[in-house]
């Protein structure tokens, strides 16, 4: 990377890996710490991520959207999460996530995530504000609704954020004693390490890392809807779903307050559209939100709810589309 680039910057490390080498020795432990980033790969991969570094306990990758790298941490955390325990020894990652200039495979975004990754606590992930500006509506669910306040932290120039859905405890299997390696501070691997990195950690630009994890990459977000007993699922290959009384909609609406072509959802990078182009306009109930009124315009639909095409759902009418997020492979088992 010869010039300074601005790129989501994510470094993923395997919580106390000299200490697991030290316990297992050297075989045993090597082969556990390449599951793990086997897993990491796979979630960079999926996210369209590019590695710049790894070593045996840590990976530095890159990513020209946000978004990509916030979804990559929140799968690659449960990927470890899941896996089974080593002698009794449970796999964690932590993560830091920055947004800032690259160049050579270091730079302020680098140099910002391993500050972060400093005060992360085992099978957590933090991002800086300049990440979560960033992101789009559907991904910011991922987030923690205030910032995150450490020692390690205050010194910094911009807050930090929680992200993912199990940052906060570290699952255990209950049937096993399991020993949990959580450090706050120190490093396993040089590549985390604030002081300048030898040549030889970067992985050269048109390198391809294989990794042994063959399962199949997860989806991008999905929105099913439901009409009646018809779903339909918008997605990369249908990105558009039109609605209305006419006979060639996709979800043809009986109800005669509806309009021939009344509205459409469409999936953009941000999210899913809706559009109203009635006359009697869309009501919109997103879960756990009060109703909203459509008309003329769009609105991104989050999380679960439901809407009528020229009235209220609220009036428990047989023609109410529900639609709902599908995050689906994302969190695979």
């Amino acid at each position: 990377m010869s010039h300074s680039h601005p790129l989501c910057v994510l470094i993923a490390e395997i919580v106390g890996g000299d200490r697991l080498i030290t316990r297992l020795g050297e075989k045993e432990a090597g082969r556990a710490l390449d599951r793990c980033l086997n897993r990491v790969d796979v979630a960079v991969a999926a996210g369209s991520g590019k590695t710049i570094a790894r070593d045996h306990a840590a990976v530095i990758a890159t990513f020209e959207q946000c978004d990509d790298a916030v979804m990559a941490a929140c799968e690659a955390i449960e990927r470890v999460r899941k896996l089974p325990l080593v002698s009794g020894i449970l796999m964690q990652l932590r993560l830091g996530i920055h947004f800032g200039k690259v160049e050579n495979d270091t730079g302020e975004g680098v140099d910002g995530a391993r500050l972060i990754l400093q005060a992360c606590d085992a099978n957590q992930s933090l991002a800086s504000a300049s990440v979560i500006d960033k992101l789009a509506p559907a991904v910011r669910k991922f987030v923690s609704a205030e910032a995150f306040h450490d020692d390690a932290l205050d010194a910094l120039h911009w807050p930090v954020f929680v992200i993912g859905t199990h940052n906060n405890a570290a699952t255990t299997a209950t049937s096993l004693p399991t020993t949990s390696l959580r450090p706050r501070t120190g490093s396993g691997s040089p590549l985390t390490s604030l002081k300048p990195l030898p040549a030889t950690s970067s992985v050269p630009p048109d390198a391809s890392l294989k990794p042994l994890f063959t399962e199949q990459p997860p989806s991008i977000p999905r929105m099913q809807l439901k009409h009646h007993q018809n779903i339909l699922i918008l997605d990369e290959k249908r990105p558009v779903v039109l609605l209305g009384r006419e006979l060639g909609n996709d979800i043809v609406i009986i109800d005669p307050r509806a309009s021939r072509q009344h509205a459409r959802i469409e999936r953009q990078r941000e999210g899913f559209m809706l559009i109203d182009e009635s006359t009697n306009g869309c009501f919109v109930t997103p879960k756990g939100h009060e109703q909203k009124f459509l008309k003329g315009k769009s609105m991104f639909l989050t999380g679960s709810g439901s809407f009528g095409c020229g009235f209220s759902p609220q009036e428990f009418e047989d023609d109410t589309i529900f639609f709902k997020f599908l995050w689906t492979r994302m969190f695979l088992s």
